[in-house]
């Protein structure tokens, strides 16, 4: 395929991380070196992934660490002949930052972790690993229950949080997507993560990142039954129609886009709050027609600045991220997602 064909095909980094840790129970981190291998093994007709989207955290990254180490990890991954597109900023208690809708000391923590981000993104680009991308970010709030106690005010504290992030973002050059997912406060179901995007009001830095996974579950109002736009033994008819009002309303926002599959559940490891089950590219419980759904959210993408789009397959087993076919079969669905709803540049 030309190479100016869009968009980009990017495989993220922090399947080896997310879920994963020394407590009981948990599998051992993949390396972020590993990770590269087995993206860069992936293979279908010729053709292999473009590059990798990266979580910006311990053990993969110290975000602490120096322009000259980061310089090195940038090398690296150009080593294996990919670019980095979008970063995922350490947003949440536990790694730099804290909850958006916290008090002042916790806000300034998030926004902390924002700063940080933006640094090591214009390490990259000035390297020249990373031409595209957006920093991602979300409310770090896990659960919604502290949310529901005053959903008004924790909204717009949420919004407050997310402005001062996005100026920061845009003195440095930088979009934030805030990724909607039903674990997180304030954007776990559809409706509220689309008032929350309007509070604010920020369409020109601070865009939605969704998720194939994350946003089915949004139509089946898992953490929100009164915003649900199916019932459960749904006919095609009534999901696609449903799909479709729910992606027409998100999708304006949209600057940053997974490719996931779901097979209707929920599901966390370690210290992630349950959120929407990722499933193999290829299970056959899985939910989604992926070239089908993908269509939706890729429509006009070019326009609202997209260049990549990423594979998200969290908290998988050790073993499904280890096999080759796990990482073809991926690849042969991107591909066949741009195939049918990509461009050139």
């Amino acid at each position: 395929m030309s190479s100016d064909n869009l968009p980009r095909l990017h495989n993220a980094m922090w399947p080896g991380l997310i879920g994963k840790g020394d407590e009981p129970g948990q599998e051992p981190a993949i390396s972020l070196e590993r990770m590269l291998e087995l993206t860069a093994a992936a293979e279908v007709n010729g053709q292999k992934f473009d590059g990798i989207d990266y979580f910006l955290f311990l053990p993969h990254t110290d975000p602490n660490a120096s322009d000259d180490e980061l310089k090195k990890i940038a090398d690296l991954v150009q080593g294996y002949g990919f670019n980095i597109g979008s970063l995922v900023a350490p947003v949440w208690p536990g790694t730099v930052g804290d909850s958006a809708m916290g008090d002042a000391a916790a806000r300034e923590k998030f926004l902390s972790a924002v700063r940080m981000a933006c640094r090591i993104a214009g390490v990259f680009n000035e390297h020249g690993v990373r031409k595209y991308g957006v920093i991602r970010i979300d409310s770090a709030e896990f659960g919604v229950e502290k949310w529901r106690e005053d959903p008004k005010t924790n909204t717009a504290k949420i919004a407050e949080t997310f402005r001062a992030a996005a100026k920061i973002a845009a003195d440095h050059g930088e979009r934030l997507a805030a990724e909607g997912e039903i674990c997180w406060a304030g954007m776990h179901n559809w409706k509220d993560m689309l008032d929350l995007l309007e509070a604010v009001g920020m369409p020109e830095t601070l865009g939605f990142q969704a998720d194939m996974a994350h946003t089915y579950l949004y139509l089946m109002g898992y953490n929100a039954p009164e915003h649900a736009l199916v019932q459960p033994g749904y006919a095609d008819e009534a999901f696609y129609a449903a799909y479709e009002t729910m992606v027409d309303k998100l999708r304006p926002w949209t600057i940053d886009f997974h490719v996931a599959q779901n097979d209707g559940d929920v599901h966390g490891a370690g210290s992630h709050d349950k959120t929407g089950k990722h499933c193999p590219a290829g299970d056959p419980n899985g939910k989604l027609d992926i070239v089908r759904c993908a269509g939706y959210w890729l429509k006009d993408a070019a326009a609202r600045g997209i260049q990549h789009i990423c594979w998200d397959g969290c908290m998988f087993p050790n073993a499904t991220l280890e096999s080759p076919d796990t990482w073809n079969t991926i690849l042969d669905v991107m591909l066949k997602v741009r195939a049918a709803h990509g461009w050139t540049s």
